[in-house]
């Protein structure tokens, strides 16, 4: 049993990704569902109230009694703010829960039972993710907007950088009600690069492959990056700060305990260049913390890649350079790269994640783009002026991969919605 026909949903969220794939099969036999994400940190503008609930019973309305699953590429609140229940037990997340999916796929660093100092999940010999390390990491952030975050808005000077802080940090606060609903509403399936995942038993004549993330063993340039900046060194600093995940008043406590601050206008006239000068070093310090925290998260997202009848479907989540590495070295997975027909633009379109590498396994050079009808499908979900800076060459989406994209895709972007709640494409079984 194969699939006749498969459709990719892509909801219009703002700043974050929900993608409900639909795989249909010959008569007398359900559809199957996987739902990709669901969440968002920026909603577009003139978004209805109650985005994620109506979005949550568009799902529920397309899925009904068929079989469902779940993949949460990662922790980040734009990838699954939506899995949230709410305080009342009636958020988005509850609507999903009550599909009951048959597995809820999740990278291998979110398993609850891995020990701080676990060397390996079970039955694999790797290095487990630090839990305590993005614990702290994410007390740092819930600081930074709760705590830092007001003074540096009250200050014009800073407002570049408060800016960032505030969406960078209200990023990676702890999505608690999220992680604990994703936990609970399914069997789960925290995976790694070549682990052979229950959605391959779930969607039958579908070849699903695990590209990312990678272990330490597998790649050994992930324990270096980790060791100097995401996990090690971050989390010796998280304690020095006196930022465990333990309570409020931790939480609350001084981020940079004895640096110099100042407050207020009455400082005399030879003395505000220090006092602007301290603010402005506390707000950087405060944004390189939170972004380091960023980047640990985008590099445990799942990569997935499902083929089918001639098809091949790339979603690599927030997947940043780190964590393609592995993937990009190895001959048995290039090989499958090499012609994927859908791909998921990473990272909503940020510079460091649909490497150049990858690109030109798609594109080399003295290639011409195809005709339109013959030419790769792209879906990128993304809001402009959220994330980076045009002058730095930051910005997301990057304006030099939107023209490539449109250059030599068939791109679909959440930036050319308006008020559609969702944009799809049906892809046919190829004989």
């Amino acid at each position: 049993m194969v699939p006749t026909s498969v459709r990719v949903r892509m909801y219009q969220v703002g700043f974050g990704d929900c993608f409900l794939l639909t795989f249909r099969y010959p008569a007398r036999t359900k559809p199957r569902h996987v739902l990709i994400d669901f969440g968002t940190t920026a909603a577009p503008s003139g978004s209805p109230a109650r985005l994620l609930g109506r979005i949550a019973d568009d799902i529920r309305k397309t899925v009904g009694k068929d079989p469902f699953a779940v993949v949460a590429t990662h922790r980040h609140r734009d990838h699954i703010a939506g899995f949230d229940p709410g305080s009342n037990g009636k958020g988005p997340g509850a609507i999903i829960a009550a599909l009951k999916p048959q597995c809820v796929v999740q990278p291998w660093t979110e398993q609850p039972d891995l020990a701080v100092d676990a060397k390996a999940p079970p039955g694999f010999k790797g290095l487990a993710a630090r839990q305590e390390t993005l614990a702290s990491l994410q007390a740092i952030a819930k600081h930074a907007v709760e705590e830092a975050l007001p003074t540096l808005q009250r200050s014009f000077q800073h407002t570049a950088t408060a800016e960032q802080l505030a969406f960078i940090g209200e990023d990676n606060i702890s999505n608690a009600g999220a992680v604990r609903n994703l936990m609970q509403m399914g069997p789960n399936d925290y995976v790694y690069a070549g682990k052979v995942t229950k959605l391959a038993r779930f969607l039958p004549g579908v070849k699903v492959t695990v590209l990312g993330p990678p272990t330490v063993k597998q790649h050994a340039s992930v324990r270096k990056e980790r060791a100097r900046d995401p996990d090690e060194f971050w989390s010796l600093q998280g304690k020095a700060f006196g930022l465990d995940s333990g309570s409020d008043s931790t939480a609350r406590a001084a981020l940079f305990p004895g640096h110099a601050r100042a407050t207020g206008g009455s400082a005399p006239r030879w003395a505000r260049w220090i006092i602007k000068s301290l603010r402005s070093a506390h707000g950087d310090q405060l944004l390189e913390l939170v972004r380091s925290l960023d980047t640990a998260m985008n590099n445990t997202s799942v990569i997935l890649l499902f083929e089918f009848g001639g098809h091949r479907f790339l979603f690599p989540g927030d997947a940043q350079i780190e964590n393609w590495e592995y993937a990009l070295g190895q001959k048995k997975f290039t090989d499958l790269l090499k012609n994927v027909t859908v791909y998921k633009v990473g990272h909503h379109g940020s510079l460091n994640a649909t490497p150049k590498t990858l690109w030109k396994e798609w594109y080399p050079q003295g290639a011409k783009p195809l005709a339109m009808d013959q030419r790769m499908t792209s879906f990128m979900s993304t809001k402009a002026g959220k994330h980076g800076s045009v002058a730095s060459g930051t910005e997301v989406p990057r304006a030099k991969l939107v023209t490539a994209l449109k250059k030599w895709t068939r791109l679909h972007s959440t930036q050319e919605l308006e008020e559609a709640l969702y944009v799809d494409e049906i892809f046919k079984i190829q004989n």
